[in-house]
């Protein structure tokens, strides 16, 4: 739960309907960001487009995607395992767009145009009813599909992992003038969806910290070898 509005209190127990096993373990933390930092594949839902298209699913293909991701990483260890999320806004007002771009895609339940949105406790129904359709179906299957057709060699970067990343590649853009903080339009944002879209490994997202930390030194250098001058 992310900053909620109300606490978990007798009434919140008394609704549960006995799943308050569900509320006693619920982690309440203050943003977004921490509550998918460990996260390697986050899906928000939407009910309307963007001004920025962003990669969009139905519940049905949200739950394949999310089993694919979870049968391809089956060869590590359990610490390793996929963490997937399924993020809900707020029942008034849904996500905002910042909070839609930390999701790797968005998942859009299809209703008829004059009752688009639906309430949390819907949304919620409908993709977790598929999410265990795709889990009976891959114990069914033999853990069907893997992802890219074999066993990945490293585990999925988290969020946390492909956000630092972003934030470093942010930096060097601007250490190398490529970026203007005053006036950084939508290039991150940009970015921001083409390696969310492209799921890097951990391996990967370590390479491409290595090649910006280069980046930054070679920057350092020759400005100190220019003040030299």
């Amino acid at each position: 739960l992310v900053d909620p509005i109300a606490g978990i209190d007798e009434e919140a127990v008394n609704r549960a309907s006995r799943a308050d096993d569900i509320l006693a373990n619920a982690v309440v933390v203050p943003t977004l960001e921490e509550a998918i930092a460990d996260c390697h594949w986050a899906v928000g839902t939407s009910a309307r487009g963007r001004h920025i298209p962003w990669p969009l699913m139905s519940p049905r293909q949200c739950a394949s995607h999310a089993r694919q991701l979870v049968d391809a990483a089956r060869s590590h260890s359990e610490e390793e395992q996929p963490q997937v999320a399924l993020v809900f806004g707020r029942e008034s007002r849904g996500l905002t767009n910042e909070e839609l771009h930390l999701c790797h895609a968005h998942v859009h339940i299809p209703t008829v145009e004059t009752f688009s949105s639906l309430n949390v406790a819907q949304a919620i129904q409908v993709l977790c009813y598929e999410m265990r359709l795709a889990a009976l179906e891959s114990v069914q299957e033999g853990n069907g599909e893997l992802r890219w057709g074999v066993e990945w060699d490293h585990p999925p970067a988290t969020h946390e992992q492909v956000n630092g990343m972003i934030h470093h590649m942010e930096q060097t853009l601007v250490d190398i003038g490529f970026l203007d903080p005053n006036t950084p339009k939508q290039l991150m944002t940009r970015l921001r969806r083409l390696y969310q879209r492209a799921a890097p490994d951990r391996m990967e997202i370590n390479m491409l910290r290595g090649m910006l930390s280069a980046i930054q030194r070679l920057v350092k250098t020759t400005d100190s070898n220019n003040l030299r001058k």
